[in-house]
């Protein structure tokens, strides 16, 4: 087993597979970028032995559109060419065959949101959000067990949206401007 070691590269350098079959759309991208916003640069960008990235397209985009001049990667050294084209697609295609476990994810993003814990962070559709809370459940502070917290004063503004798909746009275009939005379901 190889030792990984964490290289700083200059994000201009990195190179994207032109054959990657892994797409990511703008609001993606904005997903992506608000993560890193909040969470910090928690996933390394995988590269080949010349720059070339393996896994982390979506990641590099985001990074470019923080303006991060550099990443952190991680290079996979002494991969064959095969094995280097097979692997941009396992790393995705391997993520995306894992399941939930719903009653402990609804608990867990219910708590966070009690928190006061900006939900939309964490990839979810404002869809699937309304569809595991219909009923704004998981947005009220003031029930349960962590009734006694005290919640940091926060300022907003809340924009009317003529429909879902109006709502979805609105949220996406903030986002992609660096604005933190929390999405409320009425």
């Amino acid at each position: 087993m190889r030792k990984l070691k964490i290289v700083y590269r200059k994000t201009a350098d990195l190179k994207p597979y032109l054959k990657n079959s892994r797409t990511h759309s703008k609001a993606q991208v904005a997903q992506i970028a608000a993560a890193i916003r909040e969470f910090g640069w928690t996933n390394p960008i995988l590269t080949d032995d010349d720059g070339g990235i393996i896994a982390g397209h979506g990641r590099l985009l985001a990074a470019i559109e923080l303006d991060m001049p550099e990443v952190p990667t991680v290079p996979l050294i002494g991969l064959t060419e095969p094995q280097r084209r097979a692997y941009v697609i396992a790393d995705n295609k391997l993520a995306e065959n894992a399941g939930w476990d719903d009653e402990l994810r609804n608990a867990e993003l219910s708590d966070l949101s009690n928190l006061g814990f900006d939900l939309t962070v964490l990839g979810f559709s404002l869809t699937e959000l309304s569809d595991l809370f219909p009923t704004g459940e998981a947005a009220d502070p003031g029930e349960g067990d962590d009734a006694g917290i005290e919640y940091q004063e926060q300022f907003a503004i809340i924009v009317m949206c003529d429909d879902e798909a109006d709502q979805t746009q609105k949220y996406d275009d903030l986002v992609a401007e660096g604005f933190r939005c929390k999405v409320l379901v009425n």
